[in-house]
């Protein structure tokens, strides 16, 4: 498998094609870019997840709709930033389908052909005009076969700090396949999804319950494996499309290339996940939670979740204080029946703690090692076998700073 990053995303796949544009969604006339289109002229089979929170916005419920049709081909995707059109009524639903239709008519396809996404601000009324003349523009731009796809990554951007992208390309017995993807988010990240809208695409045929496998898989080991504040979006949504247009049917292919088409996706994934969290609004830490020895996997990632979202261990090590006593009790309080004389945790392979006993002689390098940008906390419960990653960061006076108003 080769693995590219920081490039084109979704276009790397043949035969898709993106675009972005200014459409002032936000009404500041700054210029940034906050429309895109994806656009495959081949049909596309799809599969999506979603977020879990019982509020959900708009183009969540559209795009659930449609995905859950049988039979039903796609042929794009249309995004905004600025405004989720979360907690907007009726009208919501309604310019929900509105951007459906409009991209549809521009591109010449049916309106249920295409998914609709947003993200931004909850509870505000979509800007309508503005919205329908970026829909006209970046149709024209994605028909006119423009490289679009870094433009498209940076239309979907909200606190983001840079775009984010990857792709990863597989030989079959009948050619090479590639799946891009690109991604948004940097707050309200937290298992299951986040405030983050990801989109993937590739070359191969692929039924969409073939897809929906893939994803699902991929996604609980990447996208659900990270949180950065603890709160959960309205809006969060996984997309991959696929066109068929190498005429590889990867469902017919060996079992190893099709292993090999999940752990490519899966790579993806993970690397998508993984930018998200380094580009957490005002982070200044990568921190990989390992969690073993749990009675289950469900308690492994109770306990991961507990600590990697405890506002005093993430203002620890935003400080680079190795506090193991703040991420003892945040173990304690998922009660899953931690028992502290079994307790074994280590700072990367430095132990500050065995079976319970505190190894204050390694301070200075627990020191050391949370000062650095990226680090890794391993805790062995040893009462079972269930185990758990997480991918979270600090938090930052910065992040309040930023966070206190829109």
């Amino acid at each position: 498998m080769k693995f590219y990053q920081d490039c084109d995303g979704i276009t790397e796949a043949q035969g898709f094609y993106a675009s972005g544009v200014p459409a002032n969604i936000m009404g500041k006339n700054n210029g940034k870019l906050d429309l895109g289109i994806i656009y495959s002229p081949r049909p596309c089979t799809a599969a999506g997840t979603f977020t879990t929170n019982d509020v959900k916005a708009s183009p969540v419920r559209y795009c659930m709709d449609l995905l859950n049709e049988q039979e039903q081909v796609f042929h794009g995707v249309v995004v905004n930033s600025g405004n989720a059109n979360a907690c907007t009524g009726k009208q919501g639903d309604l310019d929900c389908a509105k951007m459906a239709s409009e991209t549809a008519r521009h591109l010449k396809v049916h309106s249920k052909e295409i998914l609709v996404c947003s993200t931004g601000r909850i509870g505000v009324q979509m800007p309508m005009s503005r919205v329908t003349a970026g829909i006209t523009e970046a149709c024209q731009d994605t028909l006119d076969e423009l490289d679009g796809g870094k433009a498209f990554q940076e239309a979907i951007l909200t606190s983001d700090t840079r775009t984010k992208s990857c792709s990863a390309q597989i030989e079959t017995s009948s050619g090479k396949v590639t799946i891009g993807g690109t991604v948004k988010g940097a707050g309200m990240i937290q298992p299951n999804m986040a405030t983050m809208l990801a989109f993937l695409t590739t070359d191969a045929f692929a039924s969409a319950s073939f897809l929906k496998k893939c994803l699902d898989k991929a996604v609980n080991n990447s996208f659900n494996r990270m949180t950065i504040d603890g709160d959960m979006s309205t809006n969060d949504s996984v997309l991959i499309l696929a066109n068929g247009s190498t005429r590889v049917d990867i469902e017919k292919e060996s079992v190893d290339t099709i292993a090999k088409f999940q752990e490519a996706v899966d790579q993806v994934c993970t690397c998508l996940a993984r930018k998200c969290v380094t580009d957490g609004e005002k982070v200044t830490k990568f921190v990989e939670l390992q969690l073993n020895g749990a009675s289950n996997d469900q308690d492994a990632d109770l306990v991961a979740r507990c600590i990697a979202n405890s506002l005093l261990v993430k203002t620890s090590w935003y400080g680079s204080d190795p506090n193991w006593g703040r991420i003892v009790d945040a173990a304690g309080y998922a009660r899953v029946g931690l028992d502290f004389e079994k307790f074994d945790l280590w700072y990367n392979d430095v132990p500050a703690v065995e079976k319970g006993k505190p190894l204050p002689s390694n301070k200075h390098k627990w020191k050391e090692i949370v000062s650095a940008k990226s680090f890794v906390i391993k805790i062995h419960l040893n009462s079972g076998s269930g185990k758990a990653v997480l991918w979270s960061n600090d938090l930052s006076e910065e992040y309040v700073n930023y966070n206190k108003s829109e």
